[in-house]
């Protein structure tokens, strides 16, 4: 397909998706929510969001790396928009998307759609790690500056405690997972193929994927540079989100007295609205995100409402627009 053709489709998807959103916030909200907000503080806050996208980017090229070679810079940026986008459209926000991703790096990289989702895999769950440790931390430190109720500190260290329990269990009985994913998927792999095929794939195809897989994923042990560089990509993108967030609060003119730490610790917290199975987490991230702000930083229910929607209109901006754009110049079937 021509470049010009691809430009125009990826427009023209991102502008639907983006129209949507607008249709389901109600442009007149997002309208008001803005004028109540000094225009600077909106130009910043659109700088930001942009810059928080591309720094995905860095995740995207440390976790790819290992892949023949993996991806250029560039490109990196340009799998972290189309990321963003699915990110946005699928049910379960990363959960359900990047098993969609995988299929367009195994192309760009010539590898297998396992190899990908293994590195992708391993990926998000350092970053994540990442964030609410550094989460963890700051709540103590807020904590022990008696500016922060103990509840939420202790559900950072809940969440950060099961996600690192979740881990060492999974790589502690990997061969165990391992066989029930291959006892799990084999029926529904063979039955599946053999609407198109003569001969169906069987258990041996299975093993061979989850093999791969689990290589792949295991590879980063020996890279401990690319780890960090996937680690400090994330920290970066919580750092970006949580200036948003701040200078929006600043801009509707409560906000300079916010300790901006405090709005870094409570960032990965919403991001268990991902769970809800609505496109973009709409409804549920705003009401988690606005509720946070309110507690952790006692600013009034409208002027968090203020400043997430503003966030997020950008947000969706970015990952709907731009990612649309992206989208639409990668390739999810091999030459």
């Amino acid at each position: 397909m021509q470049r010009h053709v691809r430009f125009v489709l990826g427009l023209l998807l991102g502008a639907v998706a983006l129209a949507g959103y607008l249709l389901y916030v109600g442009p007149e909200a997002v309208l008001g929510r803005a004028t109540a907000v000094a225009g600077w503080a909106v130009a910043v806050v659109a700088v930001l969001v942009l810059a928080e996208a591309a720094a995905d980017g860095i995740g995207v090229w440390a976790s790819i790396r290992p892949l023949n070679g993996g991806l250029s810079p560039g490109r990196s940026v340009q799998f972290a928009f189309a990321g963003d986008f699915f990110d946005v459209l699928s049910p379960a926000g990363p959960v359900s998307s990047e098993p969609i991703m995988a299929q367009f790096f195994a192309v760009a990289t010539d590898t297998d759609y396992s190899e990908a989702l293994g590195v992708r895999g391993v990926a998000k769950y350092v970053k994540s790690a990442a964030q609410l440790l550094l989460s963890v931390v700051l709540g103590g430190v807020i904590l022990t500056g008696g500016s922060a109720s103990r509840s939420l500190f202790l559900t950072l260290v809940g969440a950060t405690v099961t996600l690192g329990v979740a881990g060492v269990a999974i790589v502690l009985a990997r061969d165990w997972v391992a066989r029930a994913i291959v006892f799990t998927v084999t029926p529904v792999l063979r039955v599946v193929s053999g609407l198109y095929r003569d001969d169906p794939y069987g258990r041996e195809t299975v093993a061979d994927a989850v093999a791969r897989f689990r290589s792949r994923a295991a590879a980063f042990r020996d890279a401990p540079g690319l780890v960090a560089l996937i680690a400090v990509g994330g920290l970066l993108e919580q750092l970006l989100t949580a200036g948003a967030l701040w200078v929006a609060l600043s801009g509707t003119g409560t906000g300079t007295g916010v300790a901006l730490v405090a709005i870094v610790a409570l960032v990965p917290l919403p991001r268990a609205a991902s769970v809800v199975p609505i496109p973009g987490s709409l409804g549920a991230y705003d009401l988690l995100l606005a509720g946070a702000l309110v507690a952790v930083t006692g600013v009034t229910a409208t002027n968090a409402a203020a400043a997430v929607l503003i966030v997020r209109t950008f947000e969706f901006g970015v990952s709907l627009g731009g990612g649309g754009l992206a989208v639409a110049f990668l390739r999810a079937r091999r030459s």
